[in-house]
């Protein structure tokens, strides 16, 4: 079971640029299950406490160095860096890192403990200005195909490896570029060996005068319909100020990225360095990290180490 929690958690990731943080939300929802488990009482009190140990923002909030700004929509909250990244850290089981997120943009009515639902994790990343010149140009399907393809040969690879093969079902949303707002957006539906509930991986790409601002939310194919009724809202979350903007591009003093629209969505650099390397570089992290933080959840809502535990289901 812990195998294949740790497949499902590093195959969300939509390219490596992104991949550090956009497995989180979908590895809290599988440690729940386990969670739950324990004694759900005594797990929902600790989780109730969590959650109002949180504080949540509401309006306009400034991003760091003066990029832009998060206006927060009306059924929506903001939760600040520093506590997104101790969530991410602390309760979901990532690697402590730099810069790990910009906040978070949950609905209102939804905790990030929560079994159900979606969390917009909110980064920026600083790799230049990103070219929309094959906005037009780019078929959709043809890439889609592409990446199956190329999902396909390296799933060989995993499954002779002994790992469960991963399968890119599709467009759950299919890419869309507004080019007056510069806003790219796209989803894709995954499924992982033959696990019966399919995940979703919705992304959201905010061009900016030197990088692309990233929402990413992960969830499950079902909450589809949710995501989907929410996305116009979310679109409109982040805006750059003024010397950050797409149009504010100097190009005497200004860097072009490498990447494209395409490659945004298609993942330049899993095409670059091969998808089974990164599955080979990462894997020792994410296994080491996800059975650490399976450890240290069970002992924040028990109040019991692995070893103790299981020495009382022993004993039992």
């Amino acid at each position: 079971m812990l195998q294949n929690l740790c497949y499902d958690i590093f195959l969300l990731i939509d390219n490596h640029f992104f991949m550090k943080k956009t497995f989180s939300f979908l590895s809290f929802l599988l440690f729940s299950t386990v969670i739950f488990a324990l004694n759900p009482p005594e797990i929902q009190q600790k989780i109730d406490s969590v959650e109002r140990s949180l504080v949540y923002q509401h309006g306009t909030i400034e991003l760091k160095d003066g990029i832009g700004t998060i206006t927060v929509p009306e059924g929506f909250k903001y939760l600040d860096a520093e506590q997104a990244t101790t969530v991410l850290v602390d309760y979901w089981g990532n690697p402590p890192e730099e810069d790990m997120s910009l906040g978070f943009v949950l609905p209102e009515k939804q905790g990030v403990l929560g079994y159900n639902g979606y969390v917009f994790n909110i980064e920026y990343n600083p790799i230049g200005y990103v070219k929309d010149d094959d906005a037009d140009k780019i078929d959709y399907d043809d890439l889609l195909k592409t990446m199956q393809e190329e999902s396909g040969d390296a799933n060989k690879e995993r499954q002779k490896a002994g790992y469960e093969p991963i399968h890119i079902v599709g467009w759950a949303a299919k890419p869309y570029y507004d080019k007056e707002r510069k806003i790219l957006h796209w989803a894709k539906e995954i499924q992982f060996g033959q696990d019966s509930v399919n995940t979703l991986n919705y992304n959201v790409r905010i061009l900016g005068r030197k990088g692309v601002m990233v929402l990413n939310a992960i969830s499950t194919i079902p909450n589809l319909p949710l995501v989907q009724k929410d996305i116009p809202k979310v679109l409109d979350i982040v805006k750059f100020k003024e010397g950050h903007r797409y149009k504010d591009f100097d190009p005497s003093v200004d860097e072009v990225a490498a990447w494209t629209l395409g490659g945004l969505v298609a993942g330049k650099v899993l095409a670059k360095v091969g998808f089974f390397a990164i599955v080979l570089k990462f894997w020792k992290i994410i296994a080491l990290g996800v059975i650490a933080a399976l450890s240290a959840v069970r002992q924040f809502f028990t109040g019991k180490t692995t070893e103790e535990t299981d020495s009382d289901t022993s004993n039992e």
